[in-house]
């Protein structure tokens, strides 16, 4: 009966597998430009987006912050589309659109409905091909990016941590500036400064456009060559190659904030690619330490011990080097430095031993859940096809990736904790209130 049931269900999972493939279409143009089309006849929009190859790693260490400048500045219009009419020319047609940036790439993207292809076409094709980046348009964003810097991080409880994390993980690669950069770099810009970010990044051989939904394959052929085969390729973009000494010794920092009356403790390390196995059994341990009530970090040290406010365990996975950030937020008289002990006993009991089998297809089973969820939404599709493409060279890793986790081991998670999790290969981060002292 076992062996019967066993085989249902594997064939279920077989069958539930296939019908989760993701198919798609792709093709570059001559200018570089490398198009990738997923169609899905059940979904009542389409997608339309582009990923450029450019991040706050490609920023001059003296002008930071352009890349997240120019994700607001590319919506001030072009050409055709009059400064501030963007916006209402997407709503008008019962669309929505975003951009975002990392230290990687920046995305664009519009959602309409499906019979507004061309019109997302032409849009996209008018941001590439006829950007008007002027004065009046720069002034503007200036404002808008420093008060949403003033928002989301300076006026934010712990929202420099990450920023902290950098500035310390990091010593020659860029990925030590954050996102925001730096408002000195943005005021002190040129226009003929943003002009040349522009022309040498925002071009067609250093992006890749991704149509999804419910569109004919060649409807959306013909426009993406009427509108973007006109835009000219540009120079290849430089690759960033820049190698960290490992860390071989304890950094510690400390970091005072005013907008916290509880003190955090983070332990950081610097981690492999995200292109590599090791960084996907990373985000296993992760996984296994603080997702959820019943993780190992949360229970015991939350839920059984009361010692913490908060806990928790996470991978930040960049194409060049990651980060693996662990935090703590003490509870009543309890410190920092008791949490921190905590954490570091389970980090050698996954040094020590394997863990057990139970927790290993738990582990497995929530990694499966979240790649089939990450492939659910037609809008989330389309940002896979751009990122696998851009930044892993394998756009079929939306369909293959979970086979790397499924060829994860046991003994590859004990592995990778030994290798990468140690004491003297991390940042400790004292992250306290303004005007506090170190808990001890």
């Amino acid at each position: 009966m076992k062996n019967t049931l066993f085989a249902l269900f594997t064939l279920a999972f077989a069958h539930f597998a296939s019908a989760q493939k993701v198919a798609f279409e792709e093709f570059t143009l001559d200018n570089g430009l490398h198009v990738i089309l997923h169609q899905d006849k059940s979904a009542p929009v389409i997608i339309t987006s582009v990923m450029y190859h450019v991040g706050t790693k490609n920023e001059d260490p003296k002008r930071t912050g352009f890349a997240h400048f120019f994700e607001h500045l590319l919506f001030e219009g072009t050409e055709n589309i009059g400064r501030g009419e963007w916006m209402k020319i997407v709503s008008g047609n019962g669309g929505a659109n975003n951009a975002n940036t990392s230290v990687d790439r920046t995305y664009y993207y519009e959602v309409f409905p499906s019979n507004n292809l061309e019109l997302a076409i032409w849009m996209e094709a008018e941001r590439m091909l006829h950007p008007v980046i002027n004065q009046i348009g720069v002034d503007t964003q200036k404002e808008v990016v420093k008060e949403e810097k003033r928002l989301k991080v300076d006026n934010q409880p712990y929202g420099n941590v990450i920023k902290v994390v950098k500035e310390n993980l990091f010593v020659k690669h860029p990925y030590r500036w954050d996102i925001d950069g730096s408002m000195e770099h943005i005021d002190a810009a040129t226009l003929e400064e943003f002009k040349t970010f522009n022309k040498k990044f925002y071009v067609p051989n250093n992006a890749v456009l991704v149509v999804a939904g419910n569109f004919e394959s060649s409807d959306a052929k013909k426009w993406i060559n009427k509108y973007f085969n006109p835009v000219k390729k540009a120079p290849p973009v430089e690759k960033i190659a820049i190698t960290e000494e490992p860390i071989t010794k304890t950094i510690q920092a400390t970091f005072e904030d005013p907008n916290i009356q509880i003190p955090g403790i983070v332990a950081a390390y610097r981690i492999p690619s995200m292109k590599t196995k090791d960084a996907r059994i990373l985000e296993l341990i992760s996984t296994l330490l603080s997702d959820g009530k019943s993780s190992i970090l949360y229970k015991k040290i939350v839920d059984d011990k009361k010692m913490a406010l908060q806990i928790g365990a996470f991978t930040m996975q960049q194409e060049d080097y990651g980060m693996y950030i662990l935090y703590g937020l003490p509870l009543g008289e309890n410190t920092t430095s008791s949490i921190l002990k905590e954490i570091d006993e389970e980090i050698l009991k996954l040094q020590t031993d394997l863990i057990s089998e139970r927790d290993f297809q738990k582990l497995q089973n929530k990694i499966e859940n979240d790649f089939v969820n990450n492939n659910a939404t037609v809008e989330g599709i389309a940002e896979n096809l751009a990122s696998y493409y851009l930044l892993y060279g394998d756009v079929n890793l939306i369909n293959s990736n979970m086979d790397l986790y499924r060829s994860i081991t046991r003994e590859d998670i004990r592995t990778a904790t030994r290798t990468y999790l140690n004491s003297n290969q991390r940042l400790l981060l004292d992250y306290i209130p303004a005007n506090d002292k170190k808990q001890n």
